[in-house]
């Protein structure tokens, strides 16, 4: 079965939709976060702290390689992940790549709800988050509109899998 890579912004909602959508299809999932966590042992923050952005991408394209195409698997990838290093080409040739476009405000309301301080390029404390979001998002919409399915951030999770099941 098609793996599936879910790309956005952060807080999009790739890891919540995405564990709903692999137990709803029965298949495994994957946050690549996670997996460069685990195999740097050490957090995101830590990373960009420590080796910077340049050396996380690197990271990012190693993990993503890792990932063959036919594994049955739901990926949340990291926000960035889709704008470097080809790795929007490459998920597109192994998968189905889904961009969950929500609207810059919404994320910017998620963010300071989370009140989670693990995202290097996004401070919740920073006062221009919202210009900040607005302008990387702008610098990420082209690679991010090459998906296979775009869904408005308002798409429910149902809506989000009768649209993938037809590509299955």
């Amino acid at each position: 079965m098609k793996n599936i890579f879910l790309i956005g912004m952060p807080s999009s909602g790739k890891s919540t939709l995405g564990k709903r959508i692999s137990d709803t299809l029965h298949y495994r999932f994957v946050d690549t976060d996670k997996l460069i966590i685990r195999e740097e042992g050490r957090s995101i923050a830590e990373i960009f702290a420590e080796s910077g952005e340049e050396y996380f991408r690197e990271a990012e394209r190693r993990v993503l390689r890792t990932i063959k195409p036919g594994g049955s698997l739901v990926v949340s990838t990291g926000g960035g992940m889709p704008c470097f290093h080809e790795n929007m080409a490459y998920i597109n040739a192994t998968g189905i790549s889904v961009f969950l476009d929500v609207p810059v405000e919404v994320l910017v309301k998620r963010m300071l709800v989370h009140a989670q301080d693990d995202r290097p390029l996004h401070s919740h404390n920073d006062p221009e988050l919202l210009a900040n979001l607005r302008q990387r998002y702008m610098t990420r919409f082209p690679i991010y509109s090459q998906a296979t399915v775009v869904l408005p951030g308002e798409t429910t999770g149902d809506e989000i899998l009768q649209r993938i099941g037809k590509l299955l």
